[in-house]
């Protein structure tokens, strides 16, 4: 393999190799109906090709991408199951085989990803499709990205699931047809907020860097909790409910999510403490190359000092099928992470996906947790009913 056909791994890329953010994002597909291999092992073959990251492996060093010769036989399991013995607990079944997955390394002598098909009946599919892939291999956009291409809408199977592409309308859009001095006094109103919160912001994370600690509870971890194994839950609460309160409130979908997650935590974690710092870090994508050691460090070192990380990523619109399997959910999680609790979200099909990634041996009892998101969701709602702002 020449040097020309090498490519150098992104900074981001390098900060997910490097030894202390080694980690791995699980993709859990519900199907309505039972999944054939010989459909998935076929489309791959045809696809996987056109995908990069996907038909790259690393070089020994780790620094750059190669072009590598896929046997997609090698990365696609299809265990056997035996009915009897799951029984009727088929989404405990399910939930033991992914969390035994986060205890097994990727080969990293082939691309860093996996498919895993489990054709066992759970209470919201017929079988469970897994993607375990490897976090500098993309993030949760570009899986989406990679889904909706090789996807197609359930009642228009004629179309890629690729949406159109929607223009949002600001607000100083909206000011437009206002008169110049309404419209200056936002423009200033709004600088001058964004330049406070962007320094306030800014003070927050140097302190966190150097010193802010959060206040030390389980859910903190620690450097083992990183290579404990994971579980992995998922509920699902509605997105009409979070779009009703976003437009009551004129906030983002992102804002409902941190408020109903940071209620949620706050009824959970109340039972436990009387009072306590506690932060979620809600990470964003940064480009410009500061180097990997120095990016690795400003990533880490921060997530080191906080209790969770959560995370929002935009769906499919539309209920989506892959040759001809059509989809029930998606839910995004990873680990690899030294917090005891992630929390990622994920909209799909009119619905909004909550799946959380736990430590086990910290958290006993996540579904409390769904709980409290489900309830603190209820009470946003209410409250907003009682001022007559629904």
């Amino acid at each position: 393999m020449t040097d020309e056909e090498e490519e150098p791994l992104s900074p981001m890329a390098r900060v997910f190799q490097s030894p202390d953010v080694d980690y791995c994002v699980v993709t859990i597909m519900g199907f309505k109906t039972k999944i054939c291999p010989d459909v998935l092992i076929d489309a791959l073959k045809h696809n996987v090709s056109k995908l990069p990251r996907f038909s790259t492996k690393l070089t020994e060093n780790g620094a750059k991408w190669i072009e590598a010769k896929i046997n997609v036989q090698d990365h696609v399991a299809v265990p056997y199951i035996d009915p009897e013995e799951i029984g009727e607990d088929g989404q405990g079944f399910v939930d033991d085989y992914i969390s035994r997955l986060t205890m097994i390394p990727l080969d990293r002598s082939r691309p860093l990803w996996d498919i895993h098909i489990l054709n066992v009946k759970t209470s919201d599919a017929e079988a469970v499709g897994v993607i375990r892939s490897h976090h500098s291999l993309g993030d949760g956009m570009s899986l989406i990205s990679l889904m909706l291409a090789c996807t197609h809408k359930t009642l228009d199977p004629q179309n890629t699931a690729i949406p159109s592409l929607k223009r949002r309308e600001t607000v100083l859009h909206g000011l437009r047809k206002q008169g110049w001095f309404l419209r200056l006094r936002c423009t200033v109103c709004s600088i001058a907020t964004l330049l406070w919160n962007t320094l306030v912001d800014m003070l927050l994370l140097l302190a966190t860097v150097l010193f802010l600690k959060d206040t030390k509870t389980p859910l903190t971890g620690g450097e083992d909790t990183g290579r404990n194994r994971k579980r992995f839950y998922h509920r699902v609460i509605s997105l009409d409910d979070i779009k009703l309160i976003k437009n009551a409130m004129n906030m983002s979908i992102n804002d409902v999510l941190v408020g109903v997650t940071q209620a949620a935590l706050s009824r959970y974690l109340s039972r436990l403490y009387d009072r306590l710092r506690f932060r979620a870090a809600c990470a964003v994508n940064l480009r410009s190359d500061i180097g990997f050691k120095a990016a690795a460090t400003l990533f880490n070192q921060p997530v080191k000092n906080l209790t969770a990380c959560v995370s929002n990523v935009v769906g499919p619109m539309d209920e989506i099928s892959f040759r001809g399997h059509p989809i029930a959910y998606i839910a995004f999680s990873s680990y690899g992470h030294s917090q005891a609790l992630l929390v990622h979200y994920i909209s799909y099909a009119g619905k909004m996906m909550i799946s959380l990634a736990v430590d086990p041996t910290i958290i006993p009892n996540p579904h409390k947790i769904c709980d409290d998101m489900e309830q603190s969701l209820k009470a946003m709602k209410a409250a907003l009913w009682e001022r007559g702002l629904l």
